[in-house]
């Protein structure tokens, strides 16, 4: 699995870089530094584990989004702003 992500999440991180404007947004900014992320948690061994509850990821979550943290549970989204 951490090998077809890398894959899949360096040909990502090549596109946004690509597609980056003069004046790149906030939100390239960020998507960039999301998958660079991924890549260093596959690095140190990482790759599939929620950052707040330290479960799996699930396969079919991390195919969907390769760069997510957190498994279905604890995704920021369901517990409001400021999570």
């Amino acid at each position: 699995m951490a090998t077809d992500a890398r894959q899949r999440l360096e040909e990502r991180r090549v596109a946004i870089e690509r597609s980056l404007p003069e004046a790149p947004t906030e939100t390239a900014w960020r998507e960039l530094a999301e998958t660079q992320a991924a890549l260093d948690r596959i690095e140190h061994g990482i790759y599939g584990r929620c950052e707040l509850c330290g479960g799996a990821i699930g396969r079919q979550r991390l195919l969907a989004l390769p760069a997510t943290r957190y498994c279905i549970s604890c995704r920021p989204e369901m517990h409001g702003p400021g999570r």
